[in-house]
């Protein structure tokens, strides 16, 4: 069933963001009608007239409200426009769809931001791509591309150590990407999305930042050469479909297991609760052990936030016993309840 509608949303945004393509997708998926307008030089002075916060997408809604946040904004639309469903009706699988939705946004985007601008060709390409969408339809386009190409560039290269690619975690981001890329590609050998033959919440959260690495020369050649399964997945979350049912946890387990047991569990939970007992005691650098190897970045409110709202959501299911034993044998349970 696709939501009937003749009221309009407008997505403000670049495609070049995995936020505003996160949304993009969401709302493709659901069927709900919306317009897409870059931001740029023309369009940005209408989006600092509505924006709270300097980030991407502005999602305007048909009676003028607007919102930012790619959670929050797919949870409510979801609630909106419940069809088609993009949460099991399992309770573990509910819950595992939720904690990847969030391993999705939080570190797969720590994964494309080191591919993206810590390589040579990689910075080159993205910066090209973002000047000429900041420059559209100015006629001076082709005379300032390269300095503005420069001067995204420039600034974009000190935010790496700021989003976690600093020395010390490079060989942790170097070796999740090309370990969980290959882990997923297993897991999606056998079915079209994480959960089976139709997109779940943790999709559009997971693919998102997956589809922009792959806009990129390093990753894109890491993926088409390496993980056809996984490359399939990212064209098709571009227009995704029901095309049948969600699994069970038994039938995803044997190759989702491994997801778990290596990047959620070792990986994306420790520094999330690492990062929050530094906000709580008030540390601006969060410092752990992560797979046996040194960790550090900046210390964040936000992710301090969202993992209490993973816990949150974990208290709604925590007696489910297949849940709670895929969670103890993963890795994971104690840093989502919280022991």
């Amino acid at each position: 069933m696709m939501t009937e509608s003749t009221e309009r949303f407008e997505l403000m945004g670049l495609e070049a963001s995995p936020y505003t393509m996160k949304v993009e997708s969401f709302l493709t998926f659901k069927g709900i009608p919306y317009d897409w307008t870059n931001r740029n030089l023309k369009t940005e002075k209408r989006f600092q007239q509505h924006a709270n916060v300097q980030l991407i997408p502005l999602l305007f809604f048909p009676d003028g409200e607007t919102m930012q946040d790619s959670t929050p904004i797919i949870e409510r639309l979801d609630q909106e426009h419940p069809y088609p469903e993009i949460h099991p009706t399992d309770p573990a699988l509910w819950y595992l769809s939720c904690l990847f939705e969030e391993f999705g946004d939080e570190w797969c985007n720590k994964l494309m931001f080191f591919q993206r601008w810590f390589y040579d060709a990689d910075q080159k390409a993205t910066g090209q791509r973002l000047a000429g969408l900041m420059l559209e339809g100015q006629w001076y386009k082709p005379f300032a591309k390269p300095f503005v190409t420069y001067s995204i560039i420039k600034r974009m290269i000190p935010r790496l150590s700021f989003a976690g690619a600093n020395e010390t975690n490079i060989p942790h981001l170097e070796e999740s990407f090309e370990n969980l890329s290959g882990l997923l590609d297993t897991h999606l050998e056998s079915r079209p999305y994480l959960f089976g033959a139709r997109p779940c919440f943790g999709d559009f959260g997971m693919w998102c930042n997956l589809y922009q690495a792959w806009t990129d020369p390093t990753a894109k050649a890491h993926f088409e050469d390496h993980t056809p399964n996984l490359l399939a997945y990212i064209k098709r979350m571009l227009d995704p479909k029901v095309e049948g049912n969600f699994e069970n946890l038994t039938s995803l387990a044997p190759t989702l297991e491994p997801i778990m047991q290596q990047e959620v569990g070792p990986r994306f939970l420790p520094w999330m609760v690492a990062n929050e007992k530094a906000w709580e005691a008030g540390e601006k650098e969060t410092s752990l052990t992560m797979a046996g190897k040194p960790f550090r970045q900046n210390t964040f409110k936000y992710q301090a936030t969202t993992l209490k709202e993973l816990r949150s959501k974990y208290v709604r299911v925590k007696n489910n016993e297949i849940l709670n034993a895929f969670l103890s044998k993963t890795g994971c349970l104690d840093a989502i309840s919280g022991s």
